[in-house]
Order: structure tokens, then sequence, then C-alpha cells
């Protein structure tokens, strides 16, 4: 009896051909991909409004750093700091007043950090930490893949400051403010690249 020919030498035969085939598709088998935030290729513009008329300041805010996992271009989790000492305006000296005590702080509290706990049906789910004080927030957000790899993470955030204590002038604390009354919402409009 030849060995060569032994049905049981046959089959061991098949399977040790078949078994790098499974390793090589088990290897390429993608799962979460962390990505850094690019802090130079991501914008985030803060618009603010008075309660009366149609003034709405607008002016910009920088990204410090962040990381988001994602399978494909689910994403799974994120963590978003935001540099509060930036928050820019062309007027200076109501980018310094925002940047002040009355409103952000930005001497003690130098972050704001947004941390997602939950992404679905295009709305991002999570917790934001601004002055001190952590809030849930929900606000819709568009996830697209970047050619050369990478994600696009792009929307709005409306957040009502007074649910992070800061409240100069607002009319749900202050009386006949008039023209002075600035609205207890703003939005963070983002555009943020992940590598």
């Amino acid at each position: 009896m030849h060995l060569e020919n032994s049905p049981a030498i046959a089959s061991f035969m098949k399977n040790l051909l078949i078994l790098p085939l499974l390793l090589s598709l088990l290897a390429t088998r993608s799962g979460p991909t962390t990505y850094r935030l690019d802090p130079a290729a991501s914008s985030l513009t803060w618009t603010g409004h008075a309660e009366v008329g149609a003034w709405a300041p607008q002016g910009s805010i920088r990204l410090r750093e962040g990381s988001i996992v994602a399978e494909g271009q689910t994403v799974r989790a994120a963590r978003v700091v935001v540099d509060m000492a930036t928050i820019s305006h062309d007027q200076a000296q109501l980018a310094e007043h925002l940047r002040g005590a009355d409103f952000f702080d930005a001497a003690k509290y130098p972050t704001a950090v947004f941390e997602l706990t939950e992404f679905k049906a295009g709305q991002a789910r999570g917790t934001l930490t601004l002055k001190g004080q952590t809030k849930p927030v929900a606000f819709p957000a568009a996830v697209a893949a970047v050619p050369g790899g990478g994600l696009r993470l792009s929307g709005t955030a409306t957040i009502d400051r007074t649910q992070f204590g800061i409240n100069y002038n607002s009319t749900s604390f202050f009386q006949n403010l008039g023209s002075y009354a600035v609205r207890n919402d703003f939005q963070v409009t983002f555009d943020v690249m992940a590598r």
C-alpha cells in the first residue's frame, strides 16, 4: 500500500491547502478602525443670536484633538476636544468677552469635550462638557468616506448655553434687557476630518 493513495492523506493535504486561504480571509476581515482628528483640516464655526432683531455674530473656534472609532462609515465612538481659548470673531472685543468669565471662561475651562455615546440614523448622541458641566446633547451629523482613507463628519449642533451655567444677558434669568438680550441657544457648525 502506498501512502500517497490513502484517502486520509488526500483529505489532510486538501485541508492543508485550504488553511492558508482561511487564514488570509480572517486577516483581511475588517474590524473597528481608530482615526485621529486632523485639526488643521477641520473647521468649527459658531453662531450666536440676539434675542431681539437679526444680529447673529459668527466666528470660529479650533479643534484641539480627538479620535473616532468606526467600522466602515458606522461611527462607534468619538471624543472631540475643542480649544476654548481660540474663540474668535472679527470684533476682538466680542471674542475677548466670549472667552471671559461672563461666557466660556476659557482661562479656567480651556477645553470643551464631546464624547459620543451613540450614532444612529444620522443622529449623534453623547455628552458635552462645557465650563465644567457635563450634559447630554444630540444633533444631526453626516459621515462620508474620504478618498485615500479617513472620514469626514459634518453637521450643526444647537447648544443651550444656560444648561452649562452661561447665563449672561439671558431673558430666562434677567428682565428688561431690551436689545442687550442674548438668546440661550447657539450653533456650532462642524466639518471635521479624521485620518
